[in-house]
């Protein structure tokens, strides 16, 4: 891939295979206050390639700067031969995502957002060097660490936006002497002060209380209530976390234990304590978080300011972290000049200093919040026909319309996924209703974006049946893109591209937004992009049980609603919008479509404040799914006919 193309020519280069020996990285290299400094993400990801020792990408790194000279040498590993490009030489795929981003060899598949980069360059080394067990370890147990999205998992919103976001904030104030620490390092401080739960933490409980009591055997007969040797604790916590980092397989005791330690009942086993931040392994988060603390400890130290004292916990694992094999060597590669912060060390009991007014929104950010349901959504229901407010469904512009199944290549056709033959019918009867639509508002050039893609089912058919339209899918799981892209492949297809990123993570404009069966708060999540970008959108949302109240959103959403209802009546609204099972009598399944219509009421109505008309219908025929409501908005001036 040249990176000398103009920008015009580059608006075609999605549309055609690019010629790549192997995947290319693009990192951000915009100097930040300091001259000498990168942005945060990026000295996350060039540390990890360092402690990897990966090779496997050529890197690129974006810089708007201008002049001569390179103020990144030092902090960029020279071992990855990396290439210093200009915004508009960046391929049009990448251009539409936050950076850091990967391209692949094709040039039609994207990897963006620090979470998805950081789990792509672990997968590339283990896939080279299969050997490589502490890179696989960094995954965590179940390999999930940092999979799931920043809206539903905290440890990703902690790495991927709140403690990054915050470092850097803290790290533009201009202000000398004492400063504030930033809310999330002290909710990350409060975190290490949580006990540790781990998968097998029953059995490293009842060890941890085995050398409890023969360490206080061997000294002196201890109270019931005495607290051990702080020694003690540590050196089970650090036994297993590096056990866990070792290059050959540990073996595990083959005895049970003495009997009256497995007598123990679990809940009076001692707890177990952190050794890195998610608990007693070292993983993904912990590298993410060395550079973000690295600059806050550091900059504490420069100043010498008080906020130092308010970290003990950190300040320890900072230390603890330092002691991996590969961490310090890394460390050096990036520019990152470990150090010993000049802090006292925490007491076995001491705990994180209590949150401040204010924090509930990092701490808890979302899923937390617990609502208690009695009776069912009559009441709330009345109480809005009270108000004037009832579901209404716009009649369906074009009921009988459908794709030529028959005549369409295999590839296209939902039957070829693992699906019976009855569901997928129903896909194909819900793939007419989105495909008409689209197809009623698309024009040739037009970018028409599939969120939450899944296996392709919508963008495929979409791209097939609009050649003269750019579509691109977007999808958080890589094994469900990779499957789109193979079908792509098969149908030759030239004016589709790959997105494996959350949703947050594209910025590219675009002038239609389509998602199928949108779970939750993805719903939500795909309208308010579509809104951002004045782009009209055609959503099938779902799972209306699992809407709640998160970081970004509350309910509910528009003023009629928030005038008329509290958020436990909505949830009440949207617990029985799920209740429309093809198995339920007939007069709760009518019960449910009300509710659902209701939900999806307030959510046009807060995109039609934002300046769109909207319009709530059902899809045809309704049977195809359970869930079969469709909304439709176009901004205002746009006509839906």
């Amino acid at each position: 891939m040249s990176e000398k193309n103009s920008a015009a020519g580059q608006r075609t280069e999605m549309m055609k295979p690019a010629v790549q020996e192997q995947e290319s990285l693009y990192l951000e290299v915009t100097p930040q206050k300091e001259e000498r400094s990168l942005p945060l993400h990026t000295s996350i990801v060039l540390f990890l390639l360092s402690y990897c020792d990966c090779k496997a990408f050529r890197v690129f790194l974006v810089s708007a700067r201008a002049g001569g000279g390179q103020p990144w040498r030092g902090l960029v590993p020279e071992a990855l031969g990396a290439t210093e490009i200009q915004p508009q030489d960046v391929p049009v795929l990448v251009g539409g995502c936050r950076l850091p981003a990967v391209l692949g060899s094709g040039g039609r598949y994207c990897q963006a957002g620090l979470a998805v980069v950081l789990r792509h360059i672990i997968n590339r080394t283990c896939k080279e060097d299969p050997g490589r067990r502490d890179v696989s370890a960094l995954l965590g147990f179940k390999k999930t660490c940092l999979k799931a999205c920043a809206e539903v998992s905290q440890w990703t919103r902690l790495c991927e936006l709140s403690i990054p976001a915050a470092v850097e904030e803290f790290l533009w104030q201009t202000a000398d002497g004492d400063a504030k620490v930033p809310t999330a390092i002290l909710h990350l401080e409060r975190k290490l002060g949580e006990p540790v739960k781990v998968h097998n933490d029953d059995k490293i409980r009842r060890q941890k209380l085995q050398l409890q009591q023969e360490s206080s055997a061997s000294t002196h007969e201890p109270s019931a209530t005495e607290n051990p040797p702080p020694q003690v604790s540590d050196g089970l916590e650090l036994k297993a976390a590096l056990a866990k980092l070792s290059v050959g397989e540990v073996q595990s005791p083959a005895t049970r234990g003495p009997s009256d330690i497995r007598k123990v009942k679990t809940t009076e086993l001692p707890p177990l304590e952190h050794v890195f931040a998610e608990g007693l392994y070292f993983t993904l988060t912990d590298v993410v978080l060395l550079p973000c603390v690295h600059s806050c400890l550091r900059s504490f130290q420069q100043r010498a300011a008080s906020g130092l004292t308010q970290l003990p916990l950190l300040c320890r694992w900072y230390l603890r972290v330092q002691e991996v094999p590969g961490v310090r060597r890394a460390a050096e590669d990036c520019g990152i000049a470990l150090f010993t912060p000049q802090a006292p060390e925490p007491g076995p009991q001491e705990v994180a200093p209590p949150p401040s007014p204010g924090d509930s929104e990092e701490e808890e950010g979302a899923g937390k919040t617990q609502v208690s349901f009695v009776g069912g959504p009559r009441p709330t229901m009345t109480k809005l026909k009270e108000s004037g407010i009832e579901a209404v469904f716009s009649p369906h512009p074009c009921p009988s319309w459908t794709l030529d199944w028959e005549s369409l290549p295999a590839a296209v056709n939902p039957t070829e996924g693992k699906m019976s033959d009855a569901r997928a019918v129903r896909k194909r009867q819900q793939l007419n209703n989105l495909v008409a639509m689209v197809t009623r508002l698309a024009r040739p050039g037009d970018r028409v974006v599939d969120f939450c893609s899944g296996g392709g089912h919508v963008g495929i058919a979409l791209a097939h049946t609009l050649p003269e339209c750019q579509v691109v899918l977007i999808e958080n799981k890589e094994e469900s893109l990779v499957r789109a892209q193979s079908r792509s492949a098969e149908l030759g297809l030239r004016n589709v591209g790959f997105i494996q990123a959350n949703l947050d993570n594209f910025t590219g404009p675009f002038k239609i937004g389509v998602a199928l069966h949108a779970c939750g708060v993805a719903t939500d999540m795909v309208m308010e992009h579509c809104v951002r970008a004045r782009a009209s959108f055609i959503i099938s949302p779902c799972c209306y049980g699992f809407i709640q109240n998160t970081v970004r959103f509350t309910f509910p959403r528009s003023k009629r609603f928030l005038d008329t209802l509290s958020y436990k009546e909505h949830m009440i609204l949207c617990r029985f919008a799920d209740q429309t099972a093809v198995q339920l009598p007939p007069d709760r399944r009518l019960i449910g479509k009300q509710c659902m219509g209701l939900v999806d009421l307030d959510r046009s109505w807060t995109a039609e404040a934002h300046g769109y008309c909207v319009e709530v219908m059902t899809m045809e025929p309704d049977s195809c799914s359970p869930k079969n409501n469709m909304l439709v908005g176009v901004p205002e001036g746009l006509s839906l006919a």
